[in-house]
């Protein structure tokens, strides 16, 4: 694996690592009543997302439909049988 895949691997990791951070800060700010907080948690969220989508992108991780839809079974099928 090139060096420049495996920077990528790892920035779509922590971006998408980070998305769910600051969504689940969110929810933890909104339930204290601190509202503005949430919204700049929740909008660093989308911010990461956009990240990660981008890196995504770069490591052809993004196809259609039927693809896409092969990608999701495959790795849930792996979480569910073997980790």
């Amino acid at each position: 694996m090139s060096k420049t895949k495996e920077n990528l691997e790892a920035a779509f990791a922590g971006e998408s690592m980070a998305r769910n951070k600051y969504t689940f800060f969110a929810k933890v700010a909104r339930k204290e009543g601190y509202h503005y907080v949430a919204k700049i948690f929740e909008e660093t969220a989308i911010n990461e997302m956009r990240h990660a989508n981008d890196h995504l992108k770069l490591l052809g991780g993004i196809g259609d439909t039927i693809a896409n839809l092969q990608d999701a079974i495959e790795g849930e099928d792996y979480e569910t049988t073997t980790m």
